[in-house]
């Protein structure tokens, strides 16, 4: 069996396991879509559209979101006075494989619906995804804020080593150092990782802040 599915302003003949390229869709890689815009059903019983085949879809995998092949348009004009210019474009495209074709009951399939990115619909599913995801976000900030503090009241003072001010003192306990025990233990390799993790440039040797730490255990 085949259809005849129309998005993006095309149309586009799939059979179950094509993988083809559309205009972008507003879904992320592995998510499923259902095309509802099915004009024809083809195989044994051939069913046209007028000018949708009714109940019927195509279901498909968003494999990834990529970009076309560059396209060159060069602007010519009679006159050449600084007219002539090429530009480049590069189409954003859905990449998808198609997985069900349905005769019937596409309205109860539960599948999220094709929507173009550029659309209308599309653009309000955006809006409305991006203020989710950044209360999401917010939400995981505000429930990591109470594990960072209690790690920090559970520590050290990091302050009492030499050059370790309230900055410094909040860069070693959001990596996870929070007592001069830690820092004492340290190795060559650990040094090595921090400095490079917190920009230090050479401030833990410079500074002796393994000494001291030893010193600060013992005491």
């Amino acid at each position: 069996m085949f259809a005849v599915l129309k998005t993006g302003g095309k149309q586009y003949k799939v059979q179950s396991g094509d993988v083809l390229k559309v205009e972008k869709l507003a879904a992320d890689a592995g998510e499923k879509v259902q095309f509802n815009e099915v004009l024809m059903l083809g195989g044994d019983k051939p069913v046209l559209g007028a000018p949708l085949v009714d109940g019927a879809a195509v279901q498909a995998e968003v494999v990834d979101q990529i970009k076309g092949d560059k396209l060159i348009h060069f602007v010519k004009r009679r006159r050449k006075h600084g007219s002539q210019r090429t530009k480049g474009h590069r189409q954003q495209l859905t990449l998808l494989r198609i997985t069900d074709i349905l005769e019937k009951g596409a309205e109860k399939s539960g599948v999220k619906a094709a929507i173009g990115a550029g659309s209308v619909a599309g653009v309000a599913v955006a809006a409305a995804e991006k203020p989710a995801k950044k209360a999401e976000a917010k939400a995981e900030k505000k429930a990591d804020a109470p594990k960072k503090a209690k790690a920090a009241a559970g520590g050290d003072d990091l302050k009492q080593l030499s050059g370790v001010g309230p900055a410094l003192e909040k860069k070693l306990h959001e990596a996870g150092v929070t007592t001069f025990a830690q820092i004492a233990a340290w190795t060559e390799a650990d040094v090595a990782d921090m400095d490079e993790k917190l920009s230090f440039k050479g401030r833990i040797e410079r500074e002796g802040w393994i000494e001291q730490a030893k010193e600060m255990t013992k005491g």
